[in-house]
């Protein structure tokens, strides 16, 4: 996806079973563990565009978060702080090619950073 572009969607939830259920049965989303991602259910769209995640709830992740594909995870960051943002999590990663960050806008909202490529599967 281009730099911009929505790219994942995590939903918190605090019983992935009831969640897994209640979303594929309501919305029609195929919902699988991938290998290597266990307890993290990966969510997508009939659409095959759409997707993300149905999350562990915790502290500070109470409501779902988009991420957005950047180029550059530590230049969007860096950017971002210039301009008043907070990172909430510094960069990590996901699998040997991707990684994801999160900071917190001047208005407070949470939003996530995704960077490079994932294998094939029931995400977006």
């Amino acid at each position: 996806m281009p730099h911009g572009d929505i790219t994942h969607v995590d939903i918190p939830v605090s019983d992935q079973e009831r969640a897994t259920t209640f979303y594929a049965d309501l919305f029609g989303w195929q919902i699988a563990e991938l290998p290597g991602y266990e307890g993290y259910p990966m969510w997508q769209a009939p659409n095959r565009i759409s997707g993300g995640g149905l999350a562990p709830r915790e502290e500070g992740f109470t409501q779902p978060r988009s991420y957005v594909e950047v180029d550059s995870i530590d230049e969007t960051l860096a950017k971002a702080v210039e301009r008043g943002a907070t990172v909430v999590k510094d960069k990590a990663p996901i699998s040997p090619t991707s990684a994801w960050a999160v900071f917190t806008d001047p208005d407070g909202n949470t939003i996530g950073l995704y960077e490079g490529t994932t294998p094939d599967g029931p995400q977006a």
